[in-house]
């Protein structure tokens, strides 16, 4: 099995608030609304925010996936090594990180839609969230 990479909390919190406006920002198409970060930054704050998941809950159990920029797995149990996972979550970048930032709930996000759950387990990464509040 390979190391997983540490990641430096201070890089993920300089990285989760240049997103932050827009993270926050209401659900609407109004032009006033804050303007999507640079796909650079999005990126960034995507990826260091689900590996620093995999780091606190390490594990194979539940996929976490944030096309198109990362998949991560974590949780600990039954580990999977071909084809698809039992327990996958996925959902879209903004959503990820107001889960990661705790402007919203695992619950709230499944009930609108927002991130589909499949698997027994999928549900566990809601223990784990938020991981750092802006």
């Amino acid at each position: 099995m390979t190391a997983r990479r540490k990641i430096d909390p201070a890089q993920l919190r300089d990285a989760l608030l240049t997103v932050r406006d827009w993270v926050g920002a209401p659900d609407t198409d109004d032009a006033s609304a804050a303007a999507a970060p640079a796909r650079a930054e999005l990126a960034a704050a995507v990826r260091l925010s689900a590996r620093t998941l995999e780091n606190v809950a390490p594990g194979s159990s539940v996929e976490v996936r944030v096309p198109p920029f990362v998949a991560v797995q974590c949780i600990a149990g039954p580990r999977h090594t071909r084809g698809t996972p039992p327990n996958v979550v996925e959902t879209d970048p903004r959503t990820w990180l107001k889960l990661v930032t705790g402007g919203l709930t695992f619950e709230a996000a499944a009930a609108a839609g927002a991130l589909t759950a499949s698997g027994t387990r999928a549900g566990e990464i809601a223990h784990w969230l938020p991981l750092l509040r802006l």
